[in-house]
């Protein structure tokens, strides 16, 4: 190693002391500009600038292999070392390349987040999706009709599923627009439909509903759910979905299933009675529970309750924190902690929906709905 690095290429030694001057300016230019950086880096171009500066200072790596066990100190020599006999000169101008092009993407960063209308994702009618600071937030937006879902915010959640799924972002985020999380399922999609249509009406929202909850089963990133205020029927459902559940103190959770005359979705039937034991899930999905936020932290639905005013400047500090953290890291550990039970989740996912396309024709239901339109026009 040492005959190598005597043989240096002749060009070399023949730079102008001018020109290293300019060079060793440059650098030290490079070193003031890295500390105003504002945003990390990441770990893989911090090991470079190690490297590099370690070359430009001291040259082709001359310190012992560290031992296997010391993670950091290895990785910082296999960088250096990784090198090999890059001159002193040319590290000192990558690292200055490397400091500019970091100064201009931050830049660039920067004045792309003067304009958050940029970070808006086209397309969408029923839902508000933005990608900012590495989340991406899929936000439901019927205030009007207290997020109520409709045929089209189905699809259009499937299809911000999977952008959101494939984007360069690091956790998804959904909630709601207004006061309301989410009234869930929209009863007008059971309106105006003529007799001779109810089974083909059942029969596709039952598909609808199937690829719906397949895309929550599948979702390849964390997936967490800020609770914004009042939560119904499929929206606490899908809940057990989610992998983190943050919610306000005046949010509430309802799945009035045999009220309507249905049944229980979203693979409730299998992840409530694990989540909280089947006693309590009783009564949320066979008698109609409504719970407080309080109640579903209690019974492990929610992960934690905050203040509603404080809760959104405490729940999206916490949640720019998580999006800074590995990407690929928290999408693997995701597919582990998914794996065990994926093909458990889409079969229970299918005999839901196949329970529900004949609720949906019986006229038990049909009757409930009828009940419930009556009821909330006399109020």
């Amino acid at each position: 190693r040492r005959a190598q690095a005597v043989c240096i290429p002749a060009i070399h030694l023949h730079v102008t002391a001018a020109t290293m001057q300019a060079s060793q300016k440059d650098f030290e230019k490079a070193q003031e500009q890295l500390k105003l950086l504002k945003k990390d880096p990441g770990n893989e171009t911090k090991l470079k600038l190690y490297a590099l500066f370690k070359q430009a200072t001291e040259g082709p790596c001359n310190s012992p292999k560290p031992g296997m066990l010391d993670f950091v100190k290895k990785a910082k020599w296999d960088a250096w070392n990784s090198l090999g006999n890059l001159s002193q000169d040319n590290a000192r101008q990558k690292y200055s390349e490397l400091v500019s092009s970091l100064v201009s993407a931050e830049s660039a960063g920067q004045k792309k987040d003067a304009s958050p209308e940029e970070s808006r994702h086209d397309g969408y009618e029923t839902i508000l999706v933005t990608t900012e600071n590495n989340i991406t937030k899929i936000m439901f937006n019927r205030p009007d009709r207290k997020n109520a879902i409709n045929h089209k915010m189905y699809r259009e959640i499937i299809k911000a599923l999977e952008e959101a799924g494939k984007d360069d972002s690091t956790i998804a985020v959904i909630t709601g627009n207004g006061d309301y999380y989410s009234s869930g399922n929209d009863l007008n999609n059971f309106t105006n439909i003529q007799p001779g249509e109810m089974e083909k009406m059942a029969k596709d929202g039952a598909v609808l509903l199937k690829e719906f909850v397949g895309h929550f089963i599948d979702f390849p990133k964390p997936l967490i759910a800020v609770v914004n205020g009042p939560a119904i029927g499929i929206s606490v459902t899908i809940l057990g979905l989610c992998d983190v559940i943050y919610a306000s103190d005046r949010a509430t959770f309802h799945s009035p299933f045999s009220q309507l005359g249905q049944s229980p979705e979203g693979c409730s039937s299998y992840l409530f009675p694990k989540i909280m034991g089947l006693a309590k899930a009783n009564e949320i999905l066979l008698f109609n529970k409504k719970l407080t936020a309080a109640e579903a932290c209690a019974q492990g639905l929610v992960t934690e309750v905050f203040p509603d005013r404080t809760f959104q400047k405490e729940v999206w500090a916490r949640l720019e924190a998580y999006a800074s953290l590995p990407k690929n890291s928290l999408a693997v550990s995701k597919q582990l902690l998914r794996s065990m039970e994926k093909e458990k989740l889409h079969a229970v996912n299918s005999k839901e929906c196949e329970v529900l396309k004949e609720r949906w024709l019986s006229d038990e239901c049909a009757n409930a709905i009828i009940s419930f339109f009556q009821k909330k026009s006399k109020l």
